[in-house]
């Protein structure tokens, strides 16, 4: 490949990893935040720490080898995010992949923006960026979430406003946090996806959560042979009562011209079942009552 069509390939990947510098690609931490930034600066990589709070801890490796190979030769399209602790030191607020490609790619200073922010705010900028991104797994986001209603003491529905997100997807992606640790592993690993991990929720046993957990695995099962599986689990006594024969359809008949109302007969093979008699009114059970007492 020649070169100048490596380097348009790399500046489009870059531009799709770091958003291009428009305002509708911007995140919303850029959005919301024009009045405490600084111009951008060149600071020294090496006076900038990273946020201990920092709530993305899977990177990429061969990813942050494609970003840094694009950022030696094209540069930092969109500067990271800081707030000054003290004199030449700094601590990271967004763009830790930026960072970290920088530093691969063994350059010495980085575009920056400098805001003021205290703890609270640095945490709830850096988890309300970081969900943002495209490539972080549903527990990564779950937690994330988790984070910012338990630690900023925000609301679910002050949550859904800040990030843009339905209440029931905030709900959802935190429920999977209820997951035995081994699923919410899996999950992350893409062993098994979010909608497998959602139909296991409904299984308060985490002991039989693994156990499927690993039937899944093993067979490869769908999302929806997972949640059938649940509802047999949850409901066994519905699971073998699927028995039919021209006597259980004759006695269907015969019930339905004696109660002059549709009639189901259930059976298991073992010729263990029940019936099912709809009525659309008081007066029509009350006649089904005197029909079974005799009194009709």
């Amino acid at each position: 490949m020649a070169k100048s069509n490596r380097k348009q390939a790399l500046g489009r990947g870059l531009s799709a990893l770091l958003n291009d510098p428009k305002d509708s690609d911007k995140t919303i931490l850029e959005k919301k935040s024009p009045k405490s930034i600084t111009s951008i600066v060149n600071l020294p990589v090496s006076s900038i720490k990273t946020n201990p709070s920092q709530p993305r801890s899977n990177f990429n490796e061969e990813s942050l080898k494609e970003l840094s190979i694009s950022i030696a030769e094209l540069g930092i399209i969109q500067p990271i995010t800081v707030r000054k602790m003290k004199a030449d030191e700094y601590q990271l607020i967004s763009g830790e992949r930026r960072l970290k490609a920088t530093t691969l790619a063994g350059i010495n200073k980085i575009p920056a923006y400098i805001r003021l922010a205290n703890d609270s705010e640095l945490l709830e900028m850096a988890l309300v960026e970081n969900i943002q991104r495209e490539d972080l797994d549903p527990i990564e986001i779950a937690l994330s979430y988790q984070r910012l209603l338990v630690e900023i003491n925000l609301t679910q529905e002050q949550l859904s406003d800040r990030i843009g997100k339905k209440r029931s997807t905030i709900a959802n992606y935190i429920r999977l946090l209820k997951l035995d640790p081994i699923i919410q592993t899996g999950i992350r690993d893409k062993f098994v996806s979010m909608g497998h991990g959602r139909a296991l929720i409904n299984i308060s046993d985490l002991s039989v959560q693994v156990r499927l957990y690993k039937k899944i695995i093993k067979k490869g099962l769908s999302v929806r042979q997972v949640e059938k599986l649940v509802q047999e689990i949850k409901n066994p006594n519905e699971k073998s009562y699927n028995y039919s024969s021209p006597f259980l359809k004759q006695s269907a008949i015969e019930l339905k011209e004696i109660f002059e109302t549709s009639v189901s007969v259930i059976s298991n093979d073992n010729g263990k079942g029940y019936m099912k008699i709809l009525f659309d009114s008081q007066e029509k059970l009350q006649d089904i009552l005197n029909k079974i007492k005799g009194e009709s």
